[in-house]
């Protein structure tokens, strides 16, 4: 999923921000999501650590309570995060070495008052290439909208009942895909092992394995004991040599 997360204390400009995403993104039928703040509050922050998938920041570089590049800077250092596109749009031009002289990658610095909406477009089509261009990726198409899902994001993937389609669980929700798992296993990598003929899962999202219980529980919390035999002896397997 494509995230996008707008920090500006005026709601204005917050608005024509988010105006210039929704018509940039009318052009291409993808999932996405836009997330608004007026502040880089507690919710930013939760947001920010979210697994949501692929995030394009646009921060306002000054707000009541908040620097953009202390934002920008929480991202890259404190969270690890380098692929995420952050994109500083203020009115105080003055800040501008300062911003890109921080080693904080950022994809532009872009002045309220200098052919803004035109400059926040040219930042869109890059993220937008940048998205394309991102890790292995599950692509197809489902009643007319394209899904992009990066592999490293799904937890596990289990077969609709009574359907010929699969559920595909990820780290910010579930997708449906017109796929028999034995379709959808061919685009898939080594991190997935079919432990069931209803279930494939990813290995590097499983917490822990009770080998007892026969349980697998999963990062977010979900747990299932849908192993047949030939898949806990697989399973079993990988978590020895793995661990």
């Amino acid at each position: 999923m494509l995230n996008f997360v707008v920090c500006d204390d005026e709601k204005e400009f917050r608005s024509m921000i988010i105006q210039e995403i929704e018509k940039f993104m009318m052009n291409y039928d993808i999932d996405y999501k836009v997330y608004e703040f007026e502040t880089y509050d507690k919710e930013f922050e939760k947001v920010a650590k979210a697994d949501l998938g692929f995030k394009v920041y646009f921060f306002d570089i000054k707000t009541k309570s908040g620097s953009g590049l202390d934002a920008a800077r929480f991202i890259r250092e404190e969270l690890d995060d380098w692929t995420s596109i952050i994109v500083i749009i203020t009115a105080f031009a003055e800040y501008r070495y300062e911003a890109l002289s921080n080693r904080l990658y950022l994809l532009d610095f872009i002045s309220k008052f200098d052919n803004c909406k035109s400059k926040i477009r040219g930042a869109l089509k890059i993220a937008y290439k940048n998205y394309n261009s991102r890790e292995k990726c599950l692509s197809y198409e489902y009643n007319y909208m394209l899904y992009k899902i990066e592999l490293k994001n799904i937890i596990f993937i289990e077969k609709e009942q009574d359907s010929k389609r699969c559920i595909i669980t990820t780290t910010y929700g579930t997708f449906k895909a017109p796929f028999t798992l034995s379709g959808i296993s061919k685009n898939l990598d080594k991190r997935f092992l079919k432990v069931h003929k209803s279930l494939i899962l990813n290995v590097d999202k499983i917490s822990t394995y009770n080998i007892k219980e026969n349980e697998i529980l999963f990062v977010n919390g979900m747990s299932t004991n849908l192993v047949s035999r030939s898949g806990r002896k697989e399973l079993i397997n990988y978590v020895t040599n793995n661990s």
